[in-house]
């Protein structure tokens, strides 16, 4: 039996021509635990010749897939394992070297970004997780298309004090380093607690070691196809109407991305992975989360409310796309990504989304404090301490949460930070300044919550 009749057909086809609907990203990921070598040389050209074999079909099979099917597919990405599980292999070896062959292969393969210059330290620190947390500035100042994740704190784990305080450090330097570019080097990089192993999103996609050799994960988008849907409903539909809708909306857009996943993976012969239903905003008018959450009923995303509707959102999600996919995975859920929303941006804009409603929002969203510009003058203690409280936010419940924040290195809260593209632009945010540092400087391990104790 069909999963959608006619009526569902053409409606989805209007996501596609009307509401901004889109594939974000099909995302290979590779693992490179084979190519572990002594001589880092060497594991610099097993890494480029690996990747550039595995995905050597990854960008004209996709295009052909969206040419055929009328599926906008924005981005083609590659994700791998965490290169400081490599430097272990080689003491002696600059991290920067294994950064620059990841660029020279995807840009060989043609993809858009390669996530995976990662370490995975919410226990402790092993071997080449320091020294690939310590060259993450350079890494992304000497690459283009590479991108960086570390993730310091799990529910199980605790959080790792010394790695928050190294990750302060590191998007401070990463801004400076690339102050003359509109500080991207921060943008590409993201510190989380409890990372998941298979998300196709950047800046923190990485193949986990629990992964297969080679997989294809999608990660599908659609907050202007859900706001559509919402904008034909009564304004005094009963809120579990609004729910219900929203799921239904969620399965139709799940669906498009398992027949893209089902369909690369035969052209590829590579297995599915996962399909990410997270709702991923542009800056395109109307192609927002923030307006989804006002097309529900706020007067502007940030007043109110916004928390509450925000929970109903991601909820109603991820129970719309479960029963769309059998293996949904990544990070699945509403993204709230400030420079890159149109909504977020005007709400941040008049002064309603401040950095402390957007915290309360990652206790119920997706990730966290995402894409949130700072002023230039922050210092590292600060963003340790942003790091730490988020961190805390996703360890006690359990979830993902996520810090990308981008010090707007010789500019003023009120002024605007432009990148460009998918990634925007915005109002640099105030953030509290009172120092955290000889909180931050205590290092050691923030112990795990009662709940790491369930079985």
């Amino acid at each position: 039996m069909s999963m959608m009749n006619t009526g569902d057909i053409l409606e989805t086809i209007e996501m596609f021509t009307q509401d901004n609907l889109d594939v974000r990203t099909v995302t290979m990921g590779i693992s490179l635990l084979d190519c572990i070598d002594p001589d880092p040389k060497k594991a610099c050209e097993k890494i480029y010749n690996k990747i550039t074999t595995k995905a050597t079909d990854l960008v004209p099979a996709v295009e052909h897939i969206s040419a055929e099917y009328g599926i906008p597919i924005i981005n083609k990405r590659i994700s791998v394992t965490p290169i400081a599980m490599l430097l272990g292999a080689c003491p002696d070896a600059d991290p920067v070297d294994f950064a620059k062959a990841l660029d020279a292969a995807g840009k060989k393969v043609g993809v858009n970004f390669v996530g995976g210059y990662t370490a995975l330290v919410h226990k402790g620190f092993s071997a080449g997780d320091r020294r690939l947390i310590e060259s993450i500035p350079r890494a992304l100042t000497e690459t283009d298309i590479v991108c960086s994740s570390v993730n310091i704190g799990a529910t199980k784990a605790g959080l790792n004090m010394d790695a928050i305080k190294l990750m302060g450090e590191a998007v401070k330097k990463a801004s400076e380093l690339t102050a003359d570019r509109q500080c991207i080097g921060a943008a590409k990089l993201v510190v989380f607690c409890n990372a998941p192993e298979d998300n196709p999103f950047m800046a923190g996609a990485f193949h986990g070691p629990g992964e297969p050799d080679c997989e294809i994960h999608v990660g599908v988008s659609g907050p202007g196809a859900v706001r559509a849907a919402l904008a034909k409903l009564p304004k005094d539909a009963p809120i579990d109407e609004v729910a219900e809708l929203v799921k239904r909306t969620a399965f139709k857009i799940t669906r498009v991305g398992q027949l893209v996943a089902n369909l690369a993976s035969k052209a590829l012969g590579v297995p599915a992975g996962i399909i990410d239903l997270s709702l991923a905003p542009t800056p395109a008018v109307g192609d927002s989360v923030a307006n989804i959450l006002e097309e529900m009923g706020l007067e502007t995303c940030g007043c109110c409310g916004t928390t509450a509707c925000l929970a109903l959102l991601n909820d109603a999600v991820k129970k719309g796309g479960v029963m769309a996919s059998n293996h949904v995975g990544g990070l699945s859920g509403a993204f709230i990504p400030v420079s890159e929303d149109d909504g977020m941006i005007h709400a941040a804009e008049c002064g309603c989304l401040t950095i402390e409603k957007l915290e309360a929002m990652t206790a119920v969203c997706s990730v966290g404090i995402d894409m949130v510009i700072i002023p230039g003058d922050t210092t590292p203690a600060v963003i340790s301490a942003l790091i730490a409280d988020e961190a805390a936010i996703g360890m006690v419940n359990s979830k993902t949460t996520a810090v990308r924040v981008i010090p707007a290195i010789g500019r003023k809260a009120g002024e605007i930070l432009d990148f460009g593209g998918l990634l925007g632009y915005g109002p640099i945010m105030p953030v509290n300044q009172r120092d955290p540092s000889v909180f931050i400087n205590r290092g050691g391990r923030l112990p795990a919550p009662m709940q790491s104790l369930k079985n």
